[in-house]
């Protein structure tokens, strides 16, 4: 039942559908608390924080983490804990915190490093180097408010999610190319940012999700604007055209 609902929530989520998505959180952390099943009740408040850190509430967020990781503190395995750190690292980014997202990246990483061998439950087996490197692109929020300093390293955290997982991973592969082809923008690297939009956009027509959809249209407006070069007004119809439908 709770991961029943879990997947609701997670479906909800990414249709846009926040208050629905809700609903399915708390009715899966009732189930999860019901079953003793604290490892997917931890999952189920990184889900709960994941969706505050897109309707940008990042304390909430970090609060539901920290509640998750309190309540496996002793009993989490290393995937598990690194998704959490993640999670946790996103909502400092989300503020601010520089020196707290990346000792909470340090623990993601070396958390899993560890995971080889390590029986956890099957949902958590998704969390992989490219998951975490995909994740931790989420740097993006630093890099927005100092490009000089974050957007080549979420460029690059980026490009090794891009290298391990391919189209078949649908909505992060879409994911991973519009967050690539911002940073390229934020670089000032306008050829690559046009080249980089056009893969996103291709991405994204390939996949339902609404997120998908929602963070397109957050980069359509760094191809508006005087003067921009042809590939870039090229880019812009093709995200406007995809929105479109």
């Amino acid at each position: 039942m709770a991961q029943l609902a879990g997947s609701a929530a997670t479906m909800a989520w990414d249709a846009g559908q926040q208050r629905r998505a809700q609903d399915y959180y708390r009715v899966a952390l009732r189930a999860a608390h019901a079953a003793g099943d604290t490892h997917f009740g931890a999952n189920v408040l990184a889900g709960m924080a994941r969706q505050m850190l897109y309707v940008n509430h990042p304390q909430d967020a970090l609060e539901l983490v920290r509640l998750a990781q309190e309540g496996v503190r002793t009993s989490a395995g290393p995937r598990l804990r690194a998704m959490l750190h993640t999670r946790e690292a996103w909502a400092y980014a989300a503020m601010g915190r520089h020196a707290a997202f990346h000792r909470a990246t340090r623990h993601a990483e070396d958390a899993l490093s560890s995971a080889a061998g390590v029986e956890e439950p099957y949902w958590i087996h998704y969390f992989d180097t490219a998951e975490l490197a995909g994740v931790t692109g989420g740097r993006l929020d630093l890099a927005r408010t100092d490009p000089h300093e974050h957007a080549a390293a979420a460029s690059q955290e980026i490009l090794a999610a891009l290298a391990q997982r391919g189209p078949d991973a649908g909505r992060s592969h879409a994911l991973d190319w519009i967050g690539l082809a911002e940073c390229s923008f934020l670089l000032g690297d306008v050829t690559g940012a046009a080249e980089t939009t056009h893969h996103a956009v291709s991405a994204a027509a390939r996949t339902q999700s609404g997120r998908v959809r929602q963070q397109l249209a957050q980069l359509y407006p760094y191809t508006v604007g005087k003067g921009v070069p042809g590939p870039v007004r090229e880019a812009r119809d093709k995200i406007r055209d995809l929105l479109a439908r």
